[in-house]
């Protein structure tokens, strides 16, 4: 197997995943994926393998719904960090953390219900070791079981700096004043290859790859899946001023996630989410 970029570990060892979904944008990628995975998943006390799964707060919230979940993430840091949800789910444990390679998962072929692949498939830049990922995903799961996958769109870094671009302010956000970030944007607009070596070009995550909902079904075809919907997670409501405050009130928080329903499906649209899910049915053994 090749490795992982460098720059991809270093970003989630230093500990900064942490809570990412508490705020923010996040806060509309966990509603909305917290959604579909109670509409499509099988009922609890199915077995979930959630690879790349951070610290847990899929794991852990899918843990409290009654589902035996097996957390695996290729960070020490991350698999570490998965202990201080443990106060929030109160008598609830999970069935295993381990550190291990989305590539190499130690469990037995079919046996997963589910496999969330959220985070490994953006963080592999190499197309043929993407998809022993995902045919390492379809190996676990039982025949009929379904595997989530996320991916990162090839705009996703551009318009997120477009929405916070502040010239005017001291210390603003001017990346997009800078020839070696437009660049960066260009090559990820061209061929999905988000290239930031040692995050020395843009300070967000390392070297990873973009998915268009297009390439996205495809290379899940290459690793032996069938029945893909993919769906934009955030839809435009990410877009929207002040997340914070109009999450904390409940109507505005029902606008907005109505916005992202109606959004979702519609291709021509899907990369404004800059979030995708992909949902996948292994159909046949083997």
């Amino acid at each position: 197997m090749k490795a992982i970029d460098s720059s991809a570990t270093a970003y989630y060892d230093a500990g900064t995943e942490l809570y990412r979904l508490r705020n923010g944008i996040g806060l509309i990628e966990f509603e909305r994926t917290k959604e579909i995975l109670v509409e499509s998943l099988p009922k609890p006390p199915a077995v979930i393998y959630d690879i790349g799964g951070a610290y847990g707060e899929y794991a852990w919230w899918l843990t409290s719904l009654g589902y035996e979940v097996h957390l695996f993430d290729l960070s020490t840091k991350n698999i570490e960090m998965s202990d201080l949800l443990r106060n929030e789910y109160e008598g609830y444990e999970l069935a295993a953390k381990e550190v291990c390679d989305a590539r190499s998962v130690p469990r037995d072929d079919e046996s997963a219900d589910a496999v969330l692949l959220m985070g490994p498939l953006y963080h592999i830049t190499d197309h043929d070791e993407r998809i022993k990922a995902v045919r390492e995903a379809r190996r676990l799961l039982k025949r009929g079981g379904k595997l989530y996958t996320a991916a990162l769109t090839p705009f996703s870094c551009l318009l997120h700096n477009i929405t916070v671009y502040s010239p005017s302010e001291e210390n603003g956000n001017t990346w997009l004043e800078d020839p070696g970030f437009i660049r960066m944007i260009e090559r990820e607009l061209t061929d999905g290859c988000h290239i930031n070596p040692n995050r020395k070009v843009y300070s967000g995550i390392g070297s990873a790859h973009f998915h268009s909902a297009a390439m996205l079904r495809k290379e899940l075809v290459e690793g032996g899946l069938d029945k893909t919907e993919v769906h934009g997670i955030m839809g435009g409501a990410w877009l929207a001023h002040d997340l914070d405050a109009l999450w904390r009130n409940e109507e505005s928080r029902k606008a907005l996630m109505n916005t992202v329903r109606i959004l979702d499906g519609h291709d021509e649209i899907i990369g404004l989410s800059g979030h995708l899910l992909a949902v996948s049915v292994k159909e046949r053994s083997g």
